[in-house]
């Protein structure tokens, strides 16, 4: 049975939106302001926070304030928690499929 974190749930409704997913795979390459990470959205300061704190609250992204701007860190172990999830469960599905690949191959007979 797969080890279950009782965060993976947060973690992967966080990672559910195409634009909190996007600010994960940006801040990948390293920290970044807020207005850095905001300005490839079209959408309200007050709204991209909202983001934000999401992404925090799931756990997958830190934020600290120097003088008048917010940067955000990425957390990586939060995203180990994630991969080790689906490796655990990668091979149940893989011999899933191929049962499934199986069974449909012996109806064309």
């Amino acid at each position: 049975m797969a080890t279950y974190h009782p965060h993976l749930p947060t973690v992967f409704a966080a990672l559910s939106d195409p634009t909190r997913l996007k600010v994960v795979e940006r801040l990948a390459m390293g920290p970044a302001s807020i207005s850095e990470l905001s300005q490839p959205f079209e959408m309200a300061g007050p709204s991209f926070l909202k983001h934000i704190k999401v992404l925090e609250k799931a756990g997958l992204v830190r934020s600290r304030k120097t003088g008048r701007v917010r940067f955000v860190i990425l957390v990586p172990d939060a995203l180990r928690w994630v991969d080790e999830w689906v490796t655990q469960h990668r091979g149940q599905w893989e011999q899933r499929l191929d049962q499934l690949g199986s069974f449909l191959s012996q109806g064309d007979n």
